[in-house]
Parts: structure tokens; C-alpha cells; sequence
């Protein structure tokens, strides 16, 4: 089992890149949380794996953090759910807004998920629920909400129902200070980092 990768970045192309690692390129799939934070080309980089074996296909896939290597493992294991439609999760939401979403049984969200119906968001909900305490990091459960990420969370809601896609929001407001911030003016000015 390839358990990370680090080496020089050589190619990347969403979802796949390539990272040579002592003379040999890994080509890896991403999420787009990963893919958004990647350095540029020839840029030295570290990433979490998890390989599959297909009968027909061996993929590796990357990940930034361990939390989310976690979580796609965690999401593999749930009927009917594969490495395709985990990478689609992981690439919508942060790991922590996809807890919140089966914590509050929170279909609607899960459901704007390409690839994701209703009853798959369903699905997701009953059989992740006792699995997500061990799929935080160190078999932690996952911390409640401060008031912040509650603001965050419906920022991102609002955000999603006026048009944009949820990964475009992640990114928007990960570049915003939103500390003490309300919903309104995280609304407010990540449309004015949109605009920009």
C-alpha cells in the first residue's frame, strides 16, 4: 500500500496530477479541495494516499490532509458509494461541513451534491452516522460548532442557493477573515471577493 507521496509537481489537470518522486511520476486523483490547494507546476509537494485495486484499473488517489484521506475511506465503505462519487463529496464540502450535514441530517445539502439524489443523500446520512465520530482525526468526534463555523455553514447555504457551486464558495470563503463575523457580512463580502 503507497501510503503518501512527496516529490515535485508535475502535471496537474483537475481531477489528476502528477508527482515525480525519485524519478518516477505518481498520477494521483484529487478532490477539488485538494486540487485548489496545490502549488504551481515544478513546486515540491506531500500528499496522503489511498490506492485502489480494480480488476481492471489501479488508481491512487491524494489527499492534503489526513482528515480527508479518512473521510474517503470512511465514504467507501457506505452501500452503493464509490471512489468516484466520494472524490464528488469530498470536492463540495469540507469534511467538517459534510459531519454537520449527517449530524443535522441535512438531505437538502447533500442532495445539491452532483451525483447525489435523495435517497443516496439518505443513504448517507443512516449509514455515516455511527461511522463519523471514527472518521475524525484520531477517532475524535468531531467538535460541535462554534458560533463562527454556524455562521460559515449558512453562509455557505445562502451562497449555494443563489447560484454558486459549493467548492467556488469553499474557496471564496476560505480567503475571507470571518471571525465574528454575522451571516450577512460573510454573504456580503465573500460576493465582493466574487465580483473582484
Amino acid at each position: 500500500m503507497i501510503g503518501s507521496v512527496r516529490g515535485r509537481l508535475t502535471f496537474k489537470q483537475a481531477p489528476r496530477i502528477v508527482v515525480e518522486c525519485g524519478g518516477v511520476g505518481y498520477e494521483l486523483e484529487t478532490p477539488m479541495s485538494t486540487f485548489l490547494d496545490l502549488p504551481e507546476t515544478g513546486a515540491d509537494l506531500f500528499l496522503y494516499t489511498h490506492l485502489l485495486v480494480r480488476e481492471d484499473a489501479q488508481i491512487l488517489y491524494g489527499f492534503s490532509t489526513e482528515d480527508e484521506r479518512l473521510m474517503f475511506r470512511t465514504l467507501l465503505k457506505v452501500n452503493r458509494v464509490g471512489a468516484k462519487l466520494a472524490l464528488g463529496i469530498l470536492s463540495a464540502m469540507t469534511t467538517n461541513d459534510f459531519r454537520r450535514c449527517v449530524e443535522l441530517e441535512d438531505t437538502t445539502a447533500l442532495s445539491r451534491i452532483p451525483g447525489v439524489g435523495k435517497k443516496t443523500a439518505e443513504r448517507l446520512i443512516i449509514e455515516m452516522r455511527d461511522r463519523i465520530g471514527a472518521s475524525a482525526p484520531g477517532g475524535a468526534t468531531a467538535a460541535p460548532l462554534t458560533v463562527a463555523a454556524s455562521a460559515r455553514n449558512e453562509a455557505v447555504d445562502a451562497l449555494v442557493a443563489l447560484g454558486y457551486k459549493p467548492q467556488e464558495v469553499n474557496k471564496l470563503i476560505a480567503k475571507l477573515d470571518i471571525e465574528e463575523k454575522s451571516v450577512e457580512d460573510i454573504i456580503r463580502l465573500a460576493l465582493k471577493q466574487a465580483a473582484n
